[in-house]
């Protein structure tokens, strides 16, 4: 027996009452929606004096079993999946907090302690051993010599997932992973993380062209007639409900670390909208917040949403297409998970709500299908106006440059430089929350007192370019190798690799997978 937010229905209509299992197997609906559930749950009462004590692993099992029901994963295969996917980390707390500019109480939440020192391996370890529990429980029974149930990942990088993906999935059985990225718009490092892997059921592809492409590329594949029937294709994107669900879990952790009786501002890096996304799932479930602020880089269309109601991807008179920065995996046109958002604040400020539930849900569907239809032929739809002010009673945005990026990752080092501590380095990405965090606090958008807790998604080793601009030349600073590069990464960019190169041509990519399926022994 499941409740309402243990089961999954699709943003734009076309599926409904699916499972937990099935919306992570499937990953996107058939209709092109994203899967939500079909309703946000809350909190149990004594939520706080309870779980406060928890551990980080017991905090994410009650967290996940208020969107899975226990006919679909038991208490105890639950806590093992839990507990096998955070055992690779490297640090105790699997998710950190530490104080930052404490004379500003701006603290950060450490979120790259995993195997690929980014904060999409707290989602992807979970998501690489939920798929390989299903599969295994779906290939129990099967003979040998019958077909095997088998998932075919297809996913697209800016540079992070990419490497989270496939360390989450190396070597798992009955699974194949194709990861897409933008050809020379990764930084050196994440490429290398990603084609030195080389299980067999790891395929990397460079796309010529940018991240919206590669992910243009993965919808098109999922609504291909018959690929994604006959291969079973999974989502490994955020656009995956697992990995939202996963992430759902820091922002409690977070909250925990500070002194009790503190509702935090969280300020988080944006650009696929899915780690804030989890923040608003956190907040409207019961947890105390201040504000969610989104911290954009000049690739701003969340920001632009907040300010004018009008969502699109390149502001009026701008040069279409997406801006490279330095942080390389914020660099988007269209921000995939804001369909999410979009469909939750229509169903509640925009349908008449003494219709039953089911059709709520419908004529939600129905105009947020409407929206993303004009925003893929207009390239840009005008949100009504009561969506946009009930989603600016709960976020705030900041749009931060290039060269504040820069300007941040030297201040926060020069300010930490003491004799008592070794200086903080920041990531480009990191940074941009940290600049949006501390003008948050100078302008007084935030309320005096308020502690400040600015997720760091990344560890700075994986973006040398941005960090030798930044410090290069300062007294302090003795080198990247010495100061910032982990001895995992000594050496990996001279391993060997192993990638296919396409055009941003949907029907190449196909035959590349379909060719690699055939290498690795898959059926075709």
């Amino acid at each position: 027996m499941s409740t309402s937010s243990q089961r999954y229905s699709s943003t734009r209509g076309g599926s409904t009452a699916f499972t937990f299992e099935a919306a992570v197997l499937k990953g996107l609906a058939a209709d092109g929606g994203l899967f939500v559930p079909e309703t946000i749950p809350t909190l149990p009462e004594n939520w706080e004096s309870e779980w406060r004590k928890l551990s980080f692993q017991e905090l994410a099992f009650q967290v996940y079993r208020l969107f899975i029901a226990p006919s679909e994963i038991p208490d105890a295969d639950l806590q093992r999946l839990i507990n096998a996917s955070y055992s690779t980390f490297r640090h105790s707390k699997i998710a950190p907090v530490v104080p930052l500019i404490p004379e500003k109480n701006i603290n950060l939440l450490e979120l790259f302690h995993g195997p690929t020192f980014a904060f999409k391996d707290v989602a992807l370890q979970f998501v690489g051993n939920l798929f390989e529990y299903f599969l295994t429980r779906k290939n129990k029974d099967v003979k040998e010599g019958e077909k095997r149930h088998h998932l075919t990942v297809i996913g697209a990088t800016s540079g992070d997932t990419g490497s989270a993906a496939i360390y989450g999935l190396r070597g798992k059985k009955d699974v194949s992973v194709f990861i897409l990225h933008p050809k020379g718009r990764v930084s050196p490092i994440q490429e290398a993380q990603m084609t030195t892997v080389l299980d067999k059921n790891v395929h990397n592809i460079a796309v010529e062209g940018t991240f919206d492409d590669c992910q243009d590329i993965v919808k098109t594949l999922f609504s291909h007639p018959t690929l994604s029937v006959s291969h079973n294709l999974g989502a490994i994107n955020s656009i995956n409900w697992a990995r939202i669900l996963a992430q759902i879990v820091y922002y409690f952790s977070s909250y925990f670390a500070l002194p009790e009786g503190k509702a935090p501002a969280f300020v988080v890096p944006t650009g696929n909208f899915g780690d804030i996304l989890a923040g608003y799932f956190a907040h409207r479930m019961g947890l105390p917040t201040a504000n969610l602020t989104i911290a954009t880089n000049e690739n701003d269309i969340l920001h632009r949403f907040l300010e004018t109601g009008r969502y699109e991807k390149t502001a009026p008179g701008a040069t279409p297409g997406v801006k490279a920065t330095y942080s390389p995996a914020m660099d988007i046109l269209i921000s995939s998970n804001f369909e999410r958002l979009l469909w939750i604040l229509a169903h509640e400020t925009l349908v008449d709500q003494s219709l039953p539930l089911s059709k709520r849900h419908e004529e939600a569907s129905r105009l947020l299908a409407e929206w993303m239809a004009k925003l893929k032929t207009e390239n840009g739809v005008t949100i009504p106006g009561p969506l946009v002010a009930e989603a600016r009673k709960t976020f705030t945005s900041r749009r931060v440059s290039d060269p504040e990026i820069l300007e941040t990752i030297k201040e926060v080092f020069l300010a930490s430089t003491t004799p008592a501590q070794a200086p903080y380095i920041l990531d480009p990405h990191t940074a941009v929350g940290v600049k949006a965090s501390l003008l948050n606090v100078d302008e007084g958008v935030i309320p005096d007192g308020t502690p400040v807790i600015s997720l760091s998604t990344a560890h700075p080793a994986k973006f040398d370019f941005a960090v030798e601009k930044a410090l290069k030349g300062l007294e302090a600073y003795k080198g990247f190798d010495e100061m910032v590069r982990p001895t995992e990464f000594i050496g990996l960019e001279d391993k060997e690799k192993r990638v296919r190169f396409s055009k941003a041509d949907p029907e190449e990519v196909r035959e590349i997978v379909l060719d690699e399926l055939t290498k690795e022994g898959v059926p075709v």
